[in-house]
C-alpha cells in the first residue's frame, strides 16, 4: 500500500506541474506575444490553440492532476492523520480552485471567442478582442498561481512522506 501512496504522490506532482506549467508558459510567453499582435491575428490564434489543446495528452495531464491528487489524498485519509495528510489537502483544494477558474472563466470565453466565427467575418474584432483578453490572462494568472500552489505542496508532502 505504500508504495501506490507513494506512486500516486509522484503522478500528482508530475501532473499538477505539467498543468502549472502550460498556464505559466501561456502567461509569461504566449499572451504577452500576442499583446503586440494584430486583433485578427490574436483571435484566429486563440481559435485554433482552443481547438488544438483538446487532445488526450492535455486531458492526461488536466483530469489526471485532479485524478492523482485526489487518490494520493485519499489513499493518506485512509491510512489515517499524518504528516502529508494537510499539505494533500491544500493541493487538492488549490487544483480544484484551478478547475474552477477555468470552467468558469476561460472555458466561457473560449467559447464565447469561438462563437464570433471564423475571423475574417468578424465585423468589429477589437471587440471580440477586448471582451476575450484582459479577462482571460487575468483568469489564467489566478488559476496559474494555484497550480503553482498545488505543485508546492504536493512537493512539501512528497518530502513528508519520503521522510
Amino acid at each position: 500500500m505504500e508504495a501506490v501512496r507513494y506512486a500516486s504522490l509522484i503522478a500528482a506532482t508530475i501532473t499538477v506541474g505539467l498543468m502549472s506549467g502550460l498556464f505559466y508558459g501561456f502567461s509569461v510567453s504566449v499572451m504577452p506575444a500576442l499583446k503586440r499582435g494584430d486583433d485578427r491575428i490574436v483571435i484566429e490564434v486563440m481559435q485554433r490553440v482552443n481547438v488544438a489543446i483538446l487532445n488526450g495528452w492535455f486531458l492526461l495531464g488536466y483530469l489526471g492532476a485532479l485524478v492523482f491528487t485526489g487518490l494520493a489524498l485519499g489513499l493518506h485519509v485512509v491510512d489515517g492523520p499524518g504528516g502529508a495528510l494537510v499539505p494533500l489537502i491544500a493541493a487538492f483544494v488549490c487544483y480544484v480552485l484551478a478547475m474552477v477558474v477555468t470552467g468558469g472563466v476561460n472555458i466561457p470565453l473560449n467559447n464565447a471567442l469561438e462563437k464570433a466565427g471564423p475571423v475574417d467575418r468578424i465585423a468589429d474584432p477589437a471587440a471580440v478582442r477586448r471582451a476575450f483578453e484582459s479577462p482571460w490572462v487575468r483568469a489564467n494568472v489566478w488559476r496559474t498561481l494555484l497550480c503553482t500552489a498545488s505543485a508546492g505542496f504536493l512537493a512539501w508532502a512528497l518530502l513528508v512522506q519520503g521522510a
